[in-house]
């Protein structure tokens, strides 16, 4: 059973930085043939995609991360990256990493993925 744990959530004031990890295991298949993405959701909102690459390589982001956010993995690690730079208020929410074996590109379409983590809290003060 796949399972995908996230880590380095936190709390940071508007403009600052924060790397999101996300260290799978359990695949049935290599972590390679997977694709991966970045979803969050805040408070009273529906869950967003924000990043996601696919096992062909392509990646998507969210017009609203675009330019902010990076995506990356270290396949030899298991873990899918986002690196989130200028942060905002409203970038607060919890973020969670989706995986899925059969989707063969980047979609940040959550009804995709069939793996989800349980999430990191990020927190951006004025």
């Amino acid at each position: 059973q796949v399972q995908l744990q996230e880590s380095g959530g936190g709390s940071v004031q508007s403009g600052g930085s924060l790397r999101l990890s996300c260290a799978g295991s359990g695949f049935s298949y290599t972590y390679a043939s997977y694709s991966m993405g970045w979803f969050r959701q805040a408070p009273g909102k529906e869950r967003e995609g924000v990043a996601a690459i696919g096992r062909d390589g392509r990646i998507v982001y969210a017009d609203a991360v675009k330019g902010r956010f990076t995506i990356s993995q270290d396949k030899a690690k298991n873990t899918l990256y986002l690196q989130m730079s200028s942060l905002k208020p409203e970038d607060t929410a919890m973020y969670v990493c989706s995986a899925d074996r059969w989707l063969s590109t980047a979609t940040l379409r959550e009804s995709h993925y069939g793996y989800w983590g349980q999430g990191t809290q990020v927190t951006v003060s004025h």
